[in-house]
């Protein structure tokens, strides 16, 4: 079963409509971590969309940048696979920041727990996320979904044996605010517009 029917359920096999009666004694059910992902990307401000292959990704980054007439200047990407990516489907790209209007990523993970996105200096650079468009648009893979900061780290060590990334970073801060909203839990932090094209791979 792919993710989208996982998430939203099959007609035919919708959990709520068979109304099992559970034991007050039963340990409570653990929600899967692509649920508890998309359950709490959202609650963050994180805007999700679901794709099957690439061709569909590809026609639902063309659709951001269109609903949003953000095609005017290049993709910011520090990422030479996703500088690819848009080349091969004729978007132009750049390296650098200033006059950048959208940063079009991939990431290392995807955090249940939190609802946040783990990127590092293969992603970012040496930049910090204040640095970077208001624009963010992620691309990213259900196979990279974990559940808790630690897993993710732990499976960064996997994927750079030889060297770890640095400037790992946990983004979960999605919703704009305004000066009068802010407090101080979100002084230093930098809220952007996150766009999550998550592309079902297992």
């Amino acid at each position: 079963m792919n993710f989208f029917s996982k998430i939203f359920g099959h007609p035919k096999n919708n959990p709520a409509q068979k109304q099992v009666e559970r034991s007050k004694y039963m340990p409570e059910e653990k929600t899967p971590v692509d649920e508890l992902f998309t359950i709490n990307f959202k609650k963050n401000g994180g805007k999700f969309l679901y794709c099957e292959d690439k061709d569909e990704a590809l026609a639902l980054l063309n659709d951001i940048l269109d609903e949003n007439d953000w095609k005017e200047k290049p993709l910011l990407t520090l990422d030479k696979n996703m500088a690819l990516f848009c080349t091969n489907a004729g978007y132009e790209t750049t390296y650098k920041i200033q006059g950048a209007g959208v940063f079009f990523t991939s990431c290392e993970h995807l955090i249940a727990l939190n609802g946040s996105i783990l990127v590092s200096d293969s992603q970012f650079g040496e930049n910090k996320l204040p640095d970077l468009p208001e624009i963010i648009i992620v691309f990213a893979k259900t196979s990279q979904m974990l559940e808790t900061i630690q897993d993710g780290l732990k499976q960064i060590k996997k994927n750079y044996p030889k060297q770890i990334p640095g400037n790992i970073t946990a983004i979960k801060n999605f919703k704009k605010e305004t000066e009068g909203q802010k407090d101080f839990m979100s002084y230093g932090s930098s809220n952007k517009d996150v766009y999550l094209i998550l592309l079902e791979d297992l």
